[in-house]
């Protein structure tokens, strides 16, 4: 299993943040030296970075998602690179989703192979490499910001508006990944998701140093009315309760509502539980896109839960339609500039 964020993190900090800042200054030291200091290799084609300031989701996958479908529209080859988190392969490898499972290659890989060329690799570097292979004309990297020895062209962060920094302490005090300072002044831009207010302090500091900003909204896509259902919601993503609120957004009744650690597969034993609580009340069963990939392909109690299961699907809705091309123009201009000052060094 694969543990959740500790739910301190997301409230205003306590006891329990304070007893950790020696470790969280220990980890931020760290990953900043890490983040100014890394030697990042070169690929002769842009690349974007999907990135946020935090541990967990703030709509990273959606928002690689919607640039490379502006990227396909451009006439382009977009191709994703992800390390595969919650996956067993360890080789770099091209994600085929007709024959890969979620146990190998993670879930969100799965989900963008369905979009477009991805690639998993656990160095990124070699996997930028095998996309440039494959004919990919630019790179999405889901995740990475922090720690990826790649050179980016365009670093585009996310924030959720309504869980925003959480407490602002860094791990393992809190969710904050690196300094935020740190984290602003090697970002491009920053990309806030939803309606809440939880990340305007930091928009307004980006906005003081000159970053742009976008703004944008996961929508449900396709028909997924549940009016008048009465449901059993369950997804183990990073924040399960914003999938709570989109199912009661769809005029869903939830009568049982289970959370599972981000990425987790689920044992026999919880799936059992599912389909009992399920069946007891006459409920109909719901879960994210993430979740449903984690379960097909398998067989057994799995491939019954699957088949059980409405997939509520979200999309990234950009305020302006206009800015996935943007983005990637910009990251077009960024990779010139920067292979220019390679051959300049090279001469």
């Amino acid at each position: 299993m694969i543990s959740e964020a500790p739910p301190f993190w997301w409230r205003r900090a306590g006891w329990q943040a304070w007893a950790l800042s020696p470790l969280s200054f220990l980890y931020g030291r760290v990953a900043g030296y890490r983040m100014v200091h890394a030697r990042r290799a070169s690929v002769p084609i842009p690349v974007i970075c999907v990135g946020n300031f935090t541990v967990g989701g703030a709509g990273k996958t959606p928002t690689a998602i919607a640039i490379a479908r502006a990227a396909k529209a451009k006439g382009l080859r977009p191709g994703f690179l992800s390390r595969g988190h919650g996956g067993s392969l360890d080789v770099t490898t091209v994600v085929d989703p007709a024959h890969h499972r979620a146990v190998a290659v993670g879930d969100e890989p799965l989900l963008l192979a369905q979009e477009a060329l991805t690639v998993i690799s656990r160095k990124r570097v070699d996997g930028a490499v095998r996309l440039v292979e494959e004919g990919a004309d630019v790179i999405i990297m889901d995740d990475g910001f922090q720690s990826a020895r790649l050179a980016i062209d365009y670093a585009l962060l996310v924030i959720d508006a309504t869980r925003g920094l959480g407490n602002g302490h860094i791990v393992p005090g809190g969710p904050v990944r690196a300094p935020i300072r740190l984290q602003l002044r090697q970002a491009t831009a920053l990309l806030k998701v939803g309606d809440g207010n939880a990340a305007d302090r930091i928009v307004r500091i980006a906005a003081r140093a000159a970053k742009p900003y976008f703004t944008a909204t996961l929508k449900v896509s396709g028909e997924n009315s549940l009016d008048g259902l009465k449901v059993l919601a369950f997804a183990g993503i990073a924040d399960p309760e914003k999938f709570f609120r989109t199912v009661r957004s769809l005029g869903a009744n939830i009568e049982v509502a289970t959370a599972f650690g981000d990425h987790e597969h689920l044992s026999e034993e919880e799936i059992d539980g599912l389909l009992a609580a399920a069946d007891q009340q006459n409920l109909t069963i719901v879960t994210t896109s993430k979740d449903f990939v984690r379960l097909a392909g398998h067989h057994g109690k799995a491939e019954k839960l699957a088949a059980r299961c409405r997939v509520v699907e979200v999309e990234m809705a950009f305020t302006d339609p206009l800015a996935p091309r943007l983005i990637i123009d910009r990251a077009f201009d960024a990779c010139r500039e920067r292979r220019l000052r390679e051959a300049k060094r090279k001469a």
